[in-house]
C-alpha cells in the first residue's frame, strides 16, 4: 500500500466544474447539477485501493446522515483503468451497487478533472460550500486499514457541522493518505 497523502488545493479555491459519466446511471453529469443547496463534498476514490474499502461503510453512513441537510456527495474515480481493468466503469457500477453508494459514482476517463483538482490519492476529501468554494480538504478522520483507529468521519463531519451551523472551519486540517492515483503513462 502507498502512503501518498493529499496536495491540500488553497481554501477558497471555487470548484473546477466538470461533466462525467455517472457508472451508476450511465448518464452525463455536471457539478452544477449536482452541488448540494448548502454544500459539495467531491472524493477522489477507486474500486480497488484498502484505504477507501476501510471508510466505504462509513462514507456511505456520512452521505446517507448529511445528504438530507442539504450538502451532497459526489465521488469520482479517475485510476488509469487500462493498467488498473478492476476500476473499470462497469466495476465502479456493480462497487456503487454493493456498498449501497446514495451518491453518483462518476468516472474521470481523461484525468482532467483529478489534475484541476490537484487530487493525489485515493480517499482524498473535499468539502465546498454553497458558492463552491473550497472550505475543507483533507482526511476523513486519522483511521487508516490495520492503525486500530476506529473509523468515524470526525475531521470531515467537523467541517460539514461548522460549514451547517456557520461556524469558522479549522483551518488547520490533515492531509488524507491513500493510493496514489494511477495516473496514465503519457
Amino acid at each position: 500500500m502507498a502512503n501518498t497523502p493529499s496536495n491540500m488545493l488553497p481554501l477558497g479555491t471555487v470548484a473546477p466544474n466538470f461533466s462525467l459519466i455517472d457508472t451508476t446511471t450511465e448518464n452525463l453529469k455536471n457539478l452544477e447539477e449536482l452541488k448540494g443547496a448548502k454544500g459539495t463534498v467531491i472524493m477522489f476514490i477507486c474500486n480497488h485501493c484498502p484505504f477507501v474499502k476501510h471508510l466505504n461503510a462509513a462514507i456511505v453512513q456520512t452521505a446517507m446522515d448529511y445528504q438530507p441537510k442539504g450538502i451532497s456527495f459526489i465521488a469520482i474515480s479517475s485510476n488509469d483503468v487500462e493498467n488498473y481493468p478492476q476500476d473499470a466503469p462497469h466495476l465502479m457500477k456493480l462497487v456503487s451497487e454493493e456498498e449501497k453508494y446514495s451518491f453518483p459514482y462518476l468516472y474521470d476517463e481523461t484525468q482532467e478533472v483529478a489534475k484541476a483538482y490537484d487530487a493525489a490519492c485515493t480517499p482524498d476529501f473535499y468539502l465546498f460550500d454553497d458558492s463552491l468554494k473550497l472550505v475543507y480538504r483533507g482526511q476523513f478522520d486519522s483511521s487508516r486499514p490495520g492503525n486500530g483507529i476506529d473509523v468515524t468521519g470526525e475531521d470531515l463531519k467537523e467541517a460539514m457541522n461548522a460549514l451547517l451551523t456557520g461556524n469558522e472551519i479549522d483551518k488547520n486540517q490533515k492531509p488524507s493518505i491513500g493510493c496514489n492515483i494511477k495516473w496514465k503513462k503519457t
